[in-house]
Protein backbone atom coordinates (compact mmCIF):
# COMPACT_ATOMS: atom_id res chain seq x y z
CA UNK A 1 0.00 0.00 0.00
CA UNK A 2 1.34 3.49 -0.89
CA UNK A 3 1.96 5.85 1.99
CA UNK A 4 -0.05 8.99 1.20
CA UNK A 5 1.06 10.93 4.28
CA UNK A 6 1.77 14.58 3.45
CA UNK A 7 4.74 14.63 5.80
CA UNK A 8 8.13 12.94 5.68
CA UNK A 9 9.18 10.46 8.32
CA UNK A 10 11.12 12.50 10.86
CA UNK A 11 14.85 11.93 11.07
CA UNK A 12 15.90 10.77 14.56
CA UNK A 13 18.49 13.18 16.03
CA UNK A 14 20.48 13.76 19.18
CA UNK A 15 18.84 16.11 21.67
CA UNK A 16 20.12 19.70 21.17
CA UNK A 17 21.21 20.06 24.81
CA UNK A 18 23.40 16.96 24.43
CA UNK A 19 24.73 17.35 20.90
CA UNK A 20 25.99 20.94 21.35
CA UNK A 21 28.60 19.53 23.73
CA UNK A 22 29.91 16.68 21.53
CA UNK A 23 31.11 16.05 17.98
CA UNK A 24 29.11 12.86 17.41
CA UNK A 25 26.77 12.84 14.42
CA UNK A 26 23.59 14.85 14.98
CA UNK A 27 21.28 12.93 12.63
CA UNK A 28 20.98 9.26 13.64
CA UNK A 29 19.51 7.84 10.42
CA UNK A 30 16.31 5.97 9.57
CA UNK A 31 15.52 2.54 10.91
CA UNK A 32 14.60 -0.12 8.34
CA UNK A 33 10.93 0.35 9.17
CA UNK A 34 11.12 4.13 8.75
CA UNK A 35 12.99 3.80 5.45
CA UNK A 36 10.45 1.40 3.95
CA UNK A 37 7.56 3.58 5.14
CA UNK A 38 9.15 6.69 3.63
CA UNK A 39 9.96 4.90 0.37
CA UNK A 40 6.29 4.02 0.00
CA UNK A 41 5.53 7.76 -0.28
CA UNK A 42 7.16 7.73 -3.74
CA UNK A 43 4.55 7.64 -6.53
CA UNK A 44 7.02 6.27 -9.10
CA UNK A 45 5.66 8.90 -11.48
CA UNK A 46 6.20 8.60 -15.24
CA UNK A 47 8.13 11.82 -15.81
CA UNK A 48 10.59 11.25 -12.91
CA UNK A 49 11.59 14.94 -12.46
CA UNK A 50 13.80 13.98 -9.50
CA UNK A 51 16.35 12.36 -11.83
CA UNK A 52 16.73 15.59 -13.80
CA UNK A 53 17.06 17.43 -10.48
CA UNK A 54 20.06 15.31 -9.47
CA UNK A 55 23.44 16.65 -10.73
CA UNK A 56 24.72 13.06 -11.19
CA UNK A 57 21.40 11.69 -12.52
CA UNK A 58 20.80 8.91 -9.97
CA UNK A 59 17.82 6.73 -10.95
CA UNK A 60 15.94 7.81 -7.84
CA UNK A 61 12.55 6.11 -8.42
CA UNK A 62 14.27 2.79 -9.11
CA UNK A 63 16.38 2.73 -5.96
CA UNK A 64 13.40 3.84 -3.85
CA UNK A 65 11.23 1.09 -5.34
CA UNK A 66 13.85 -1.47 -4.30
CA UNK A 67 13.66 -0.15 -0.73
CA UNK A 68 9.88 -0.71 -0.63
CA UNK A 69 10.53 -4.35 -1.55
CA UNK A 70 13.31 -4.76 1.02
CA UNK A 71 16.01 -5.10 -1.64
CA UNK A 72 18.42 -2.72 0.09
CA UNK A 73 21.61 -3.97 -1.54
CA UNK A 74 20.07 -3.68 -5.00
CA UNK A 75 19.03 -0.12 -4.10
CA UNK A 76 22.67 0.62 -3.27
CA UNK A 77 23.85 -0.85 -6.57
CA UNK A 78 21.50 1.46 -8.48
CA UNK A 79 22.80 4.53 -6.63
CA UNK A 80 26.42 3.42 -7.09
CA UNK A 81 25.95 3.31 -10.87
CA UNK A 82 25.83 7.13 -10.80
CA UNK A 83 27.40 8.24 -7.51
CA UNK A 84 30.81 7.45 -6.05
CA UNK A 85 29.95 8.94 -2.65
CA UNK A 86 26.39 7.97 -1.68
CA UNK A 87 26.96 7.95 2.11
CA UNK A 88 28.41 11.45 1.81
CA UNK A 89 25.71 12.83 -0.48
CA UNK A 90 22.94 11.40 1.68
CA UNK A 91 24.23 13.64 4.46
CA UNK A 92 25.43 16.89 2.92
CA UNK A 93 23.61 17.32 -0.42
CA UNK A 94 21.09 20.18 -0.54
CA UNK A 95 18.33 17.85 -1.75
CA UNK A 96 15.74 20.52 -0.93
CA UNK A 97 17.01 22.64 -3.84
CA UNK A 98 17.63 19.73 -6.23
CA UNK A 99 15.88 16.35 -6.46
CA UNK A 100 13.40 16.97 -3.64
CA UNK A 101 12.54 20.43 -4.96
CA UNK A 102 10.91 18.92 -8.05
CA UNK A 103 9.38 15.86 -6.34
CA UNK A 104 5.68 15.56 -7.25
CA UNK A 105 4.78 14.78 -3.63
CA UNK A 106 6.01 18.26 -2.74
CA UNK A 107 3.10 19.89 -4.60
CA UNK A 108 0.61 19.06 -1.86
CA UNK A 109 2.84 18.35 1.10
CA UNK A 110 6.45 17.47 1.78
CA UNK A 111 8.57 15.78 -0.90
CA UNK A 112 9.87 12.25 -0.45
CA UNK A 113 12.97 12.29 1.82
CA UNK A 114 15.30 11.22 -0.99
CA UNK A 115 18.49 12.22 0.82
CA UNK A 116 17.57 10.35 3.98
CA UNK A 117 16.79 7.24 1.96
CA UNK A 118 20.10 7.49 0.10
CA UNK A 119 21.91 7.72 3.42
CA UNK A 120 20.01 4.71 4.80
CA UNK A 121 20.90 2.55 1.80
CA UNK A 122 24.58 3.60 1.78
CA UNK A 123 25.02 3.14 5.52
CA UNK A 124 23.39 -0.27 5.44
CA UNK A 125 25.65 -1.34 2.58
CA UNK A 126 28.79 -0.04 4.30
CA UNK A 127 27.88 -1.82 7.55
CA UNK A 128 26.91 -5.16 6.01
CA UNK A 129 29.22 -5.42 3.00
CA UNK A 130 32.73 -6.77 3.55
CA UNK A 131 33.63 -7.49 -0.07
CA UNK A 132 36.28 -5.30 -1.65
CA UNK A 133 35.77 -3.74 -5.05
CA UNK A 134 37.52 -5.64 -7.82
CA UNK A 135 40.22 -3.73 -9.66
CA UNK A 136 39.37 -3.60 -13.39
CA UNK A 137 41.83 -4.76 -16.02
CA UNK A 138 44.26 -1.99 -16.98
CA UNK A 139 43.81 -0.21 -20.30
CA UNK A 140 47.42 1.00 -20.18
CA UNK A 141 46.71 4.73 -19.86
CA UNK A 142 47.65 7.08 -16.99
CA UNK A 143 45.70 10.07 -15.66
CA UNK A 144 46.65 12.51 -12.88
CA UNK A 145 44.00 14.04 -10.63
CA UNK A 146 44.86 17.15 -8.59
CA UNK A 147 42.84 17.31 -5.38
CA UNK A 148 41.03 14.57 -3.47
CA UNK A 149 37.79 16.41 -2.78
CA UNK A 150 34.42 15.34 -4.24
CA UNK A 151 35.30 16.39 -7.82
CA UNK A 152 38.67 14.64 -7.78
CA UNK A 153 37.44 11.47 -6.08
CA UNK A 154 34.51 11.16 -8.49
CA UNK A 155 36.69 11.69 -11.55
CA UNK A 156 39.27 9.21 -10.23
CA UNK A 157 36.63 6.58 -9.47
CA UNK A 158 34.93 6.81 -12.86
CA UNK A 159 38.26 6.56 -14.71
CA UNK A 160 39.52 3.68 -12.53
CA UNK A 161 36.40 1.69 -13.36
CA UNK A 162 37.29 2.10 -17.03
CA UNK A 163 40.76 0.63 -16.43
CA UNK A 164 42.80 3.83 -16.18
CA UNK A 165 45.86 4.01 -13.94
CA UNK A 166 44.88 7.02 -11.81
CA UNK A 167 47.05 8.88 -9.32
CA UNK A 168 45.47 11.53 -7.07
CA UNK A 169 47.73 14.29 -5.72
CA UNK A 170 46.47 15.79 -2.44
CA UNK A 171 48.05 18.85 -0.79
CA UNK A 172 47.08 17.88 2.76
CA UNK A 173 48.11 14.80 4.72
CA UNK A 174 44.73 13.09 4.45
CA UNK A 175 42.56 12.40 1.39
CA UNK A 176 39.05 13.80 1.19
CA UNK A 177 39.48 17.52 0.54
CA UNK A 178 36.66 19.65 1.90
CA UNK A 179 34.92 16.48 3.10
CA UNK A 180 37.60 16.06 5.79
CA UNK A 181 38.80 19.61 6.47
CA UNK A 182 35.64 21.63 5.91
CA UNK A 183 32.58 19.68 7.07
CA UNK A 184 32.37 18.94 10.82
CA UNK A 185 32.33 15.44 12.27
CA UNK A 186 28.80 15.97 13.62
CA UNK A 187 27.51 16.42 10.07
CA UNK A 188 29.81 14.02 8.23
CA UNK A 189 31.78 11.46 10.25
CA UNK A 190 35.28 11.15 8.80
CA UNK A 191 35.15 7.34 9.01
CA UNK A 192 32.50 7.49 6.27
CA UNK A 193 34.77 9.56 4.02
CA UNK A 194 37.66 7.18 4.61
CA UNK A 195 35.41 4.23 3.75
CA UNK A 196 34.63 5.86 0.41
CA UNK A 197 38.35 6.57 -0.17
CA UNK A 198 39.21 2.93 0.63
CA UNK A 199 36.75 1.84 -2.06
CA UNK A 200 38.72 3.86 -4.63
CA UNK A 201 42.02 2.41 -3.40
CA UNK A 202 40.58 -1.06 -3.95
CA UNK A 203 39.84 -0.04 -7.54
CA UNK A 204 43.53 0.68 -7.97
CA UNK A 205 43.52 4.46 -7.50
CA UNK A 206 46.80 5.70 -6.01
CA UNK A 207 46.73 8.67 -3.63
CA UNK A 208 49.83 10.75 -2.91
CA UNK A 209 49.37 13.14 0.03
CA UNK A 210 51.44 16.21 1.00
CA UNK A 211 51.78 16.95 -2.73
CA UNK A 212 51.18 20.63 -3.39
CA UNK A 213 50.90 21.03 -7.14
CA UNK A 214 52.57 24.34 -7.88
CA UNK A 215 55.23 23.79 -5.21
CA UNK A 216 56.31 20.13 -5.22
CA UNK A 217 55.32 19.41 -8.83
CA UNK A 218 53.94 21.38 -11.75
CA UNK A 219 51.40 20.38 -14.39
CA UNK A 220 54.31 20.29 -16.84
CA UNK A 221 56.08 17.80 -14.55
CA UNK A 222 53.02 15.53 -14.55
CA UNK A 223 53.00 15.31 -18.35
CA UNK A 224 56.76 14.71 -18.39
CA UNK A 225 56.19 11.84 -15.93
CA UNK A 226 53.98 10.10 -18.48
CA UNK A 227 50.45 11.13 -17.53
CA UNK A 228 48.30 11.53 -20.64
CA UNK A 229 45.70 13.82 -19.08
CA UNK A 230 45.33 15.90 -15.92
CA UNK A 231 42.15 16.73 -14.03
CA UNK A 232 42.24 19.76 -11.73
CA UNK A 233 39.81 19.42 -8.83
CA UNK A 234 41.73 21.54 -6.34
CA UNK A 235 38.66 23.30 -4.95
CA UNK A 236 38.41 26.85 -3.69
CA UNK A 237 40.42 27.06 -0.50
CA UNK A 238 41.54 30.71 -0.51
CA UNK A 239 39.50 32.56 2.15
CA UNK A 240 37.98 36.00 1.69
CA UNK A 241 38.02 38.83 4.23
CA UNK A 242 36.10 42.11 4.53
CA UNK A 243 39.10 44.45 4.57
CA UNK A 244 38.00 46.13 7.79
CA UNK A 245 40.24 47.28 10.62
CA UNK A 246 41.21 44.61 13.13
CA UNK A 247 41.20 41.53 10.87
CA UNK A 248 44.85 40.87 11.81
CA UNK A 249 44.18 40.76 15.55
CA UNK A 250 44.83 37.67 17.64
CA UNK A 251 41.62 35.66 17.82
CA UNK A 252 40.49 36.37 14.24
CA UNK A 253 40.24 33.28 12.04
CA UNK A 254 39.13 32.55 8.53
CA UNK A 255 36.47 29.84 8.63
CA UNK A 256 38.86 27.69 6.56
CA UNK A 257 41.58 27.80 9.22
CA UNK A 258 39.14 27.34 12.10
CA UNK A 259 37.35 24.38 10.54
CA UNK A 260 40.56 22.76 9.30
CA UNK A 261 41.98 22.85 12.81
CA UNK A 262 38.80 21.43 14.28
CA UNK A 263 37.96 18.83 11.63
CA UNK A 264 41.31 17.71 10.25
CA UNK A 265 43.58 18.40 13.23
CA UNK A 266 40.97 17.45 15.88
CA UNK A 267 41.50 20.67 17.86
CA UNK A 268 38.59 19.79 20.13
CA UNK A 269 40.63 16.97 21.69
CA UNK A 270 42.76 17.77 24.74
CA UNK A 271 45.84 16.15 23.19
CA UNK A 272 45.59 18.05 19.88
CA UNK A 273 48.83 19.48 18.47
CA UNK A 274 46.97 22.53 17.10
CA UNK A 275 44.35 23.53 19.69
CA UNK A 276 41.98 26.42 19.06
CA UNK A 277 41.95 29.14 21.75
CA UNK A 278 39.38 28.68 24.50
CA UNK A 279 37.02 31.46 23.37
CA UNK A 280 33.93 32.29 25.41
CA UNK A 281 32.21 34.80 23.12
CA UNK A 282 32.43 34.08 19.39
CA UNK A 283 31.13 36.10 16.45
CA UNK A 284 30.87 34.34 13.07
CA UNK A 285 30.49 36.71 10.13
CA UNK A 286 28.50 35.19 7.25
CA UNK A 287 25.30 33.26 6.64
CA UNK A 288 26.17 30.18 4.59
CA UNK A 289 26.64 26.53 5.53
CA UNK A 290 30.29 27.23 6.41
CA UNK A 291 29.21 29.93 8.86
CA UNK A 292 26.74 27.51 10.49
CA UNK A 293 29.45 24.84 10.73
CA UNK A 294 31.88 27.27 12.36
CA UNK A 295 29.28 28.56 14.82
CA UNK A 296 28.17 25.08 15.84
CA UNK A 297 31.80 23.97 16.26
CA UNK A 298 32.51 27.01 18.46
CA UNK A 299 29.55 26.06 20.66
CA UNK A 300 30.90 22.53 21.02
CA UNK A 301 34.33 23.89 21.94
CA UNK A 302 32.80 25.49 25.02
CA UNK A 303 31.85 29.04 24.00
CA UNK A 304 29.13 30.53 26.20
CA UNK A 305 27.82 32.83 23.49
CA UNK A 306 28.06 32.30 19.72
CA UNK A 307 26.66 34.83 17.25
CA UNK A 308 25.92 34.60 13.54
CA UNK A 309 26.40 38.12 12.18
CA UNK A 310 24.70 38.48 8.80
CA UNK A 311 23.84 41.63 6.89
CA UNK A 312 20.57 40.43 5.37
CA UNK A 313 17.42 38.91 6.88
CA UNK A 314 16.72 35.25 7.64
CA UNK A 315 14.88 34.87 4.31
CA UNK A 316 18.16 35.56 2.48
CA UNK A 317 20.36 33.23 4.52
CA UNK A 318 22.18 31.02 1.97
CA UNK A 319 22.64 28.16 4.46
CA UNK A 320 20.40 25.08 4.32
CA UNK A 321 17.27 25.57 6.42
CA UNK A 322 18.08 22.36 8.32
CA UNK A 323 21.48 23.73 9.34
CA UNK A 324 19.95 27.03 10.45
CA UNK A 325 17.33 25.19 12.50
CA UNK A 326 19.96 22.95 14.12
CA UNK A 327 22.14 25.98 14.95
CA UNK A 328 19.22 27.74 16.65
CA UNK A 329 18.31 24.61 18.61
CA UNK A 330 21.91 24.38 19.82
CA UNK A 331 21.88 27.93 21.20
CA UNK A 332 23.53 29.95 18.41
CA UNK A 333 22.29 33.57 18.48
CA UNK A 334 21.41 35.18 15.14
CA UNK A 335 22.21 38.89 14.74
CA UNK A 336 20.54 39.49 11.39
CA UNK A 337 20.48 42.73 9.39
CA UNK A 338 23.83 43.45 11.04
CA UNK A 339 27.12 44.31 9.35
CA UNK A 340 30.59 44.53 10.98
CA UNK A 341 32.57 47.73 10.48
CA UNK A 342 35.57 47.11 12.76
CA UNK A 343 37.08 44.42 14.97
CA UNK A 344 38.14 45.98 18.27
CA UNK A 345 41.41 45.18 20.11
CA UNK A 346 42.20 44.93 23.81
CA UNK A 347 45.47 46.15 25.33
CA UNK A 348 47.30 42.97 24.18
CA UNK A 349 45.97 43.07 20.60
CA UNK A 350 43.49 40.27 21.20
CA UNK A 351 39.90 40.65 19.99
CA UNK A 352 37.65 42.42 22.50
CA UNK A 353 34.58 43.00 20.36
CA UNK A 354 33.15 43.65 16.95
CA UNK A 355 31.68 47.03 16.03
CA UNK A 356 28.56 46.73 13.85
CA UNK A 357 25.81 48.75 12.22
CA UNK A 358 22.19 47.78 11.69
CA UNK A 359 20.98 47.31 8.12
CA UNK A 360 17.73 47.59 6.20
CA UNK A 361 16.95 45.95 2.86
CA UNK A 362 16.65 48.13 -0.22
CA UNK A 363 16.25 47.34 -3.91
CA UNK A 364 17.44 43.97 -5.33
CA UNK A 365 21.10 43.78 -6.42
CA UNK A 366 22.63 41.78 -9.31
CA UNK A 367 22.07 38.50 -7.44
CA UNK A 368 18.34 39.21 -7.12
CA UNK A 369 18.52 39.64 -3.36
CA UNK A 370 17.56 42.94 -1.75
CA UNK A 371 20.62 45.10 -1.20
CA UNK A 372 21.53 45.82 2.45
CA UNK A 373 21.58 49.53 3.30
CA UNK A 374 23.10 51.01 6.48
CA UNK A 375 20.55 52.27 9.02
CA UNK A 376 21.60 55.76 10.21
CA UNK A 377 22.88 56.15 13.80
CA UNK A 378 22.67 52.40 14.46
CA UNK A 379 26.23 51.58 15.54
CA UNK A 380 26.69 49.10 18.39
CA UNK A 381 29.28 46.61 19.72
CA UNK A 382 29.04 42.85 20.19
CA UNK A 383 31.46 41.66 22.87
CA UNK A 384 33.66 38.88 21.52
CA UNK A 385 37.06 37.32 22.13
CA UNK A 386 37.03 35.42 18.81
CA UNK A 387 35.84 36.40 15.33
CA UNK A 388 35.49 33.90 12.48
CA UNK A 389 35.17 35.27 8.95
CA UNK A 390 32.98 32.94 6.85
CA UNK A 391 32.60 35.08 3.74
CA UNK A 392 33.36 32.57 1.00
CA UNK A 393 36.47 31.36 -0.78
CA UNK A 394 38.13 31.49 -4.18
CA UNK A 395 40.48 29.11 -6.06
CA UNK A 396 44.13 29.14 -4.99
CA UNK A 397 46.35 30.73 -7.70
CA UNK A 398 49.08 28.09 -7.23
CA UNK A 399 47.71 25.87 -10.01
CA UNK A 400 47.70 28.73 -12.50
CA UNK A 401 51.34 29.45 -11.67
CA UNK A 402 52.43 26.00 -12.88
CA UNK A 403 51.76 26.67 -16.55
CA UNK A 404 51.30 29.70 -18.82
CA UNK A 405 48.71 27.91 -20.97
CA UNK A 406 45.79 27.82 -18.49
CA UNK A 407 43.16 30.54 -18.92
CA UNK A 408 41.43 31.73 -15.75
CA UNK A 409 38.74 34.21 -14.78
CA UNK A 410 39.80 37.48 -13.11
CA UNK A 411 38.64 36.09 -9.76
CA UNK A 412 40.74 32.95 -10.22
CA UNK A 413 38.34 30.32 -11.54
CA UNK A 414 39.71 28.07 -14.29
CA UNK A 415 37.91 28.57 -17.61
CA UNK A 416 36.53 25.36 -19.15
CA UNK A 417 33.96 24.30 -21.70
CA UNK A 418 30.93 22.21 -20.72
CA UNK A 419 32.95 19.00 -20.75
CA UNK A 420 35.63 20.36 -18.41
CA UNK A 421 38.28 20.98 -21.08
CA UNK A 422 40.61 23.89 -20.31
CA UNK A 423 42.66 26.04 -22.67
CA UNK A 424 45.57 23.62 -22.38
CA UNK A 425 45.36 20.35 -24.29
CA UNK A 426 45.03 17.34 -22.04
CA UNK A 427 44.11 19.40 -18.97
CA UNK A 428 40.56 19.26 -17.60
CA UNK A 429 39.04 20.91 -14.54
CA UNK A 430 35.84 20.91 -12.50
CA UNK A 431 34.20 21.69 -9.18
CA UNK A 432 34.99 24.72 -7.05
CA UNK A 433 38.27 25.33 -8.93
CA UNK A 434 36.05 26.32 -11.87
CA UNK A 435 32.83 27.66 -10.31
CA UNK A 436 34.03 29.00 -6.98
CA UNK A 437 32.61 27.58 -3.75
CA UNK A 438 29.53 25.44 -4.48
CA UNK A 439 28.06 22.13 -3.30
CA UNK A 440 29.55 18.66 -2.97
CA UNK A 441 27.13 17.13 -5.48
CA UNK A 442 27.79 19.80 -8.13
CA UNK A 443 31.51 19.14 -7.77
CA UNK A 444 30.82 15.42 -8.16
CA UNK A 445 28.79 16.10 -11.29
CA UNK A 446 31.69 18.10 -12.73
CA UNK A 447 34.13 15.29 -11.91
CA UNK A 448 31.86 12.78 -13.60
CA UNK A 449 31.51 14.93 -16.73
CA UNK A 450 35.27 15.48 -16.94
CA UNK A 451 36.00 11.75 -16.53
CA UNK A 452 33.85 11.02 -19.59
CA UNK A 453 35.59 13.78 -21.53
CA UNK A 454 39.04 12.51 -20.51
CA UNK A 455 38.12 8.99 -21.62
CA UNK A 456 36.94 10.34 -24.97
CA UNK A 457 40.08 12.49 -25.33
CA UNK A 458 42.54 9.66 -24.66
CA UNK A 459 40.55 7.15 -26.72
CA UNK A 460 40.34 9.44 -29.75
CA UNK A 461 44.00 10.38 -29.45
CA UNK A 462 44.98 6.71 -29.28
CA UNK A 463 42.71 5.89 -32.23
CA UNK A 464 44.31 8.71 -34.26
CA UNK A 465 47.82 7.43 -33.49
CA UNK A 466 46.78 3.85 -34.37
CA UNK A 467 45.36 4.95 -37.74
CA UNK A 468 48.63 6.74 -38.58
CA UNK A 469 50.64 3.51 -38.24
Amino acid sequence: MPNMSLKKNEMPVQEPSERNKNFSEVALGYTEEQAVDEAKRCLNCKHMPCIAGCPVSINIPSFIKEITEGNFERAYEIIAESSSLPAVCGRVCPQETQCEKVCVRGIKGEPVAIGRLERFVADRHNFANTEKAVKPASNGHRVAVIGSGPAGLTCAGDLARKGYDVTVFEALHLAGGVLVYGIPEFRLPKAIVQKEVEGLLNLGVKIETNMVIGKVLSIDDLFEDGFEAVFIGSGAGLPKFMGISGENLKGVYSANEFLTRVNLMKAYRSESDTPVMNAKKVAVVGGGNVAMDAARCAKRLGADEVYIVYRRSEAELPARSEEVEHAKEEGVIFKLLTNPTEILPDEKNFVSGIKCVEMTLGEPDASGRRRPVVKPDSEFVIEADCVIMALGTSPNPLIKSTTDKLDTEKWGGIITDESGRTSREGVFAGGDAVTGAATVILAMGAGKTAAAAIDEYISSKNEYNTNRI
